[in-house]
Formats: C-alpha cells, structure tokens, sequence
C-alpha cells in the first residue's frame, strides 16, 4: 500500500481571537482575559499558526473604542500568550498606540483593516519594529463602510488603493518582505464585489506579496445559503477552496480545527 509522504503545510491560519463584546459572530465569549487566554489555549492546540487578536470590533455599524480600552482588552492576553504559548500573536488595529503596547508585550505581526488610512503613523511604527504587517483593503471607517459602496471596476480599484498603501508603508521604512495584503472581503463591499473578487482573487495575488483572506463565517456567505453565523462553516470552507486556488495562503478564520482539516485535504489533492 502506497502512503503518501507528510508535506510541509503550504499556509497559514490565523486563529480569530476577538477579545469585544460586540463581535458579529463570537463578540462576548471572550470578553474577559481569563476567556480570552482559554480561547487562544484551544486553538493554538487546533493549529493555529497566529493568533490573530483584537480588542475593537470592526463589524459594519460597530461602535469604536478608546484606545486606553483596547489596550485593556488585548495586552493581558497577549502578554499571557507569549509567555505560556510558542503560537505568535498578531495585533487587529488601526490605532498605532495599541499596536505599540501589543508589540511590547510580545504581538509579532500587526493587522491593520485600514492599511494606514485611519492612523498615518502606523507605517512608521511598523518599519521601527520590522515586523510583519498586513495591509487591508478597506473604505471609510466601520461605522460607515456598508453604506452604499461603489465600484466601477472593483477589482483594478482595489488593486490601485493597495499599491498605494504598499507604497505609503514602503516610503517610510517598511521592508517590502514584511508586508502581506488581504483584499478585505466584506469590508467597504457589495455581495457581487465579495463574489467577484473571490473569483478573480488570482489579479490581486498577482502583486506578488503574500495574500491573506478573511471570509470566515461573513453575511456574503449567509446571503447565499440562508445560514445564520453559527451556522456558515461549510460556506465557510467552500471560500476557502477557490481563494487557495487562486493563490492565497494565509487564512484568517474562526474554525481552526475544521480549517486545518480541510487544507490537509485540500493541499494534496493540489499537489497530486
């Protein structure tokens, strides 16, 4: 019997930890640091290569936070992981101060939805720790992405609002081998931007910087099936088929165990 040979894993999962009350599908499970150090126990066990955490939800329509208060929700944790976990961390900001403190208690990447726009000294910041960040496409802020997005074109606008953040980041400092790029799937898009840019996601991964996608469990999703969140990992993972096809390797997700599973599957069906 022929068996096949253990391959290197080809991605990366960042594990959700969403440490807010108010998060669209898990806000309020682990709310409080002792929920929220459990949580990042559970799936760093799962197999989760970064945890991937944040203290302000970024939902449509979410109310922001002080930066003092999502410093309290994030640096506890963060703090408790690197000193109990080898799983890295990385911080989900757009502010710089919290990205700041995440870093100084031992966060190695930042995760920034606004790609700089909404604070102006996160690209500086990211070159002085030379470290990982990604950079997201996103309009407008939370509170108003999802009214009444447009596009002409949205895949060569999003293509052109990353170069300019790619560049923005460059320009002050950022080694270009840290930066990854994440289209930002429901974030400032309509339900046939969502789908179209899944379709072509191979355009946007041919900038030639690693590509992240976060579609776990989104109302693109629900709109399809008529699922609820709790309800949307098999739409999930249907995602995650065609962005893997289409070049990304970096996943952010809510269901690791599950994930994990299916890109084993997945992975060496590709490579057959």
């Amino acid at each position: 019997m022929n068996t096949l040979s253990p391959v290197k894993k080809p991605w990366i999962i960042m594990g959700v930890l969403n440490a807010t009350p108010d998060s669209f599908y898990d806000g309020g499970r682990h709310y409080s640091t002792a929920d929220a150090c459990a949580h990042a126990e559970k799936i760093a066990r799962e197999g989760a290569d970064i945890i991937d955490i944040g203290g302000e939800s970024t939902r449509p329509a979410a109310k922001p936070v002080s930066e003092e208060e999502e410093i309290r929700r994030v640096v506890p944790v963060i703090r408790h992981i690197a000193a109990n976990l080898d799983t890295p961390v990385s911080i989900d900001t757009t502010k710089h101060r919290v990205a700041r403190e995440a870093l100084d208690a031992g966060a190695a990447w930042i995760n920034d939805i606004s790609a700089g726009r909404l604070d102006p000294e996160m690209p500086a910041l990211a070159a002085l720790y030379n470290c990982p960040v990604l950079l997201m496409h996103s309009r407008e802020t939370p509170q108003t992405m999802q009214k009444n997005p447009s596009y002409i074109n949205v895949i060569t606008e999003i293509i052109a609002e990353l170069q300019n953040s790619i560049e923005q980041f460059i320009r002050k400092g950022v080694n270009a081998g840290n930066i990854i790029i994440d289209p930002g799937i429901g974030f400032a898009k309509r339900f046939e931007d969502n789908i179209t840019l899944l379709n072509r996601l191979d355009e946007i991964a041919a900038l030639k910087y690693p590509l992240a996608i976060g579609t776990s469990r989104k109302s693109f999703i629900g709109h399809i099936t008529g699922q609820e969140p709790d309800s949307r990992l098999a739409g999930s993972l249907a995602t995650l088929a065609s962005a893997y096809r289409c070049g990304a390797r970096i996943f952010r997700v809510h269901d690791v165990a599950e994930t994990v599973d299916f890109l084993k599957v997945l992975s060496v069906i590709e490579m057959a």
